[in-house]
């Protein structure tokens, strides 16, 4: 048999063998390397973002968006010609629906609005979010509910309005002016003519005026920004300097520097045709928060979106009564420079304008400090919707350094004006329901509505019979107010927060009380009043006062015996009473204290509930605090419901 045995060069030998390994080795490489198409894993926020991620929340595009754009080949040229771009996809709009488009025209409107600060844009974006919510069939928004869409084309529509009605003269850092009127405002694609009646803006006997866009404002200081989502530009209004022709019952208790917590929506006809043609017309309509909640449009009850939280904090934000605080306290009559002329003068304010039906919450604040210091519960119980709907949150401020029984008898006064005015015939059933809360200083006033002191306070002031002193009317008006008190018959709970019913541990110094007697300004008509008593009686208790006349620290002296006669009266039965102390540190609570208020100076009996948190004395913004005002104010209203 013989053997063929097949030869080949040796250098082709090699050579293919190279070939074939180097060839093996890119396969291998190729391998490990991504495919044209595949996945990258990516965390849980990541992966969000990327599905959420819009012209509001990332300055870009929607994935919605950027699918218009991929499917008609125009991503790269919106970002080189975004207004050709935008006026071709306008110009292939079909006649009905196409709300894709319609979509992605809202979103890249409002996004080249921000970049060239064009209003005409930012209009164009709330025209195309109006169309697609608001067709002309008057069917509604096409899209899901589930369509991460729907929500945010209510925020583009929002937005844009608010940024597309923005005074152009405003620089970039500056707070966002919207200017609501009349006019003829231009779009890429045609004019948008909007009417507005200027008969909306008065609201409490005054006119509302300079809106700020509270879209375009950071909240601090509050726990909890409160906000109702629906449809509208959320705007905090200030209020004009003095009053409308069209006076209103008890404008001139609206507190000082009121900001208007108000929406603004611009109402457009038939828009979705009328795209085409580029002609769209329409109506400017202004709300505010505590007068109308929801709108009606195409014949759907829509809620109206509000800021109130953000309108509060504007209006607390730098102001002046902050800083007067401790100064008022020495030298009282300051708080009045701060409050303005029109308004009333007897230390009562509200917060918006009476309302009939809902229930008077009175807060009182302590020593050294403004009804501001309530702004944390203020939030918390507006944001409560079972509160909002029930009650009506007033403020009392005071000189807080004039004696205990002197601001006691102003605020029965003013309580007594405010209903007087607000309800002169008695048909306001919600306001003989009046809950009162003091902290500190604030809760002995507050007791002293609820009490009868007989004719104790005044046997301390003189040894005379009261009706054996004479005096002119208003000083006998002013003794009477200030030292005979009966339960004012429409408060019906009282609260006490950090309240030294037994004294404050300060107030035991007589270096303290003899300081704060030598710095202090009393009030004038205070000092006549004790003056022209003095002296038509000859009485030497009165006399004393006069050398000696107390502050509110001597009222607060663990051992000034007004103070314990104060402690030795109680509440009255038929007033529900409830405590809030609080007890800084873990040591058992009978020995505690919040550096200011020993527990037991703050423990009543008669209380029928007592809450102790473990806190300082400043506690009223705490949040154990807040909730139990919540459950006593739900209580109260609850009771009066079943009854």
């Amino acid at each position: 048999m013989t053997k063929i045995i097949a030869s080949f060069p040796y250098k082709q030998t090699v050579g293919s063998c190279f070939n074939f390994f180097v060839f093996c080795l890119f396969a291998l490489l190729v391998e490990g390397c991504a495919t044209p198409v595949g996945i990258d894993p990516v965390n849980i926020q990541t992966g969000y973002q990327l599905n959420t991620q819009n012209a509001l929340s990332a300055g870009q595009p929607s994935e919605a968006t950027k699918m218009i754009l991929r499917r008609n080949g125009l991503m790269d040229r919106f970002e080189n010609e975004p207004e050709k771009v935008l006026a071709e996809l306008h110009a292939e709009l079909k006649p009905m629906d196409d709300e894709d488009k319609l979509f992605a025209l809202a979103e890249l409107s409002l996004l080249h609005g921000q970049k060239t600060d064009d209003h005409a844009y930012f209009l164009a974006a709330a025209v195309y979010a109006w169309s697609l919510l608001f067709p002309d069939d008057g069917h509604g928004v096409q899209l899901k509910v589930s369509d991460p869409r729907y929500r945010l084309t209510y925020d583009l529509y929002n937005h844009a309005l608010a940024q597309g009605l923005a005074d152009p003269e405003e620089d970039e850092d500056d707070e966002v002016e919207v200017l609501l009127r009349s006019g003829t405002y231009q779009l890429p694609f045609g004019t948008l003519n909007l009417s507005f009646d200027e008969s909306g803006l008065s609201w409490g006997g005054y006119q509302l005026e300079h809106f700020i866009s509270t879209a375009f404002l950071d909240v601090r200081g509050f726990r909890n920004r409160y906000r109702t989502p629906g449809l509208g530009a959320t705007l905090a209004a200030s209020i004009s300097s003095g009053t409308t022709s069209n006076e209103v019952v008890g404008s001139r208790r609206l507190g000082p520097r009121t900001k208007v917590p108000v929406t603004a929506i611009a109402r457009l006809q038939h828009a979705r045709s009328s795209l085409a043609g580029g002609q769209i017309k329409g109506h400017l309509e202004l709300y505010t928060n505590d007068q109308v909640t929801t709108v009606k449009v195409a014949d759907q009850e829509l809620p109206l979106e509000f800021d109130p939280t953000a309108a509060y904090a504007y209006r607390l934000n730098n102001n002046p009564i902050y800083s007067l605080e401790l100064l008022n306290f020495i030298q009282g009559g300051l708080f009045s420079g701060a409050i303005p002329k029109d308004r009333i003068n007897d230390g009562l304010f509200t917060l918006f304008p009476y309302r009939k039906g809902k229930i008077p919450l009175v807060l009182v604040h302590g020593t050294a400090s403004s009804p501001l210091r309530w702004g944390e519960m203020i939030n918390e119980l507006e944001g409560d919707q079972r509160i909002r709907e029930n009650y009506q949150i007033w403020v009392f401020i005071y000189d807080s350094a004039n004696p205990v029984p002197y601001s006691a008898g102003v605020l029965s006064q003013a309580l007594e004006n405010a209903l007087n005015e607000f309800d002169p015939d008695h048909k306001d059933p919600a306001l003989q329901q009046m809950v009162v809360i003091g902290h500190s200083q604030g809760g002995l006033l507050t007791k002293m509505m609820a009490i009868d002191s007989g004719n104790r306070f005044w046997n301390l002031t003189s040894d005379k019979p009261f009706d054996q002193i004479k005096v002119s009317p208003d000083v006998e008006a002013l003794l009477k107010r200030t030292l005979f008190f009966k339960p004012l018959p429409f408060v019906k709970r009282v609260v006490f927060i950090s309240t030294p019913h037994h004294g404050a541990m300060a107030a035991a110094s007589a270096w303290v009380t003899g300081l704060v007697a030598k710095l202090v300004t009393l009030p004038q008509n205070m000092m006549r009043g004790l003056a022209q008593a003095a002296a038509s009686s000859g009485d030497e208790k009165l006399l004393s006062k006069l050398r000696r006349p107390p502050t509110a620290a001597d009222n607060m002296n663990p051992n000034n015996p007004g103070l314990k006669t104060l402690a030795s009266i109680p509440v009255a039965p038929h007033i529900p009473a409830h405590s809030i102390i609080a007890v800084d540190g873990d040591g058992p609570k009978e020995e505690g204290d919040d550096g200011v208020v020993a527990y037991q100076s703050a423990h009543i009996d008669e209380a029928i509930s007592e809450k102790v948190v473990n806190w300082n004395h400043s506690c009223q913004g705490q949040p154990e605090v807040i909730e139990e005002v919540r459950r006593i104010l739900l209580e109260h209203s609850s009771v009066l419901h079943r009854n």
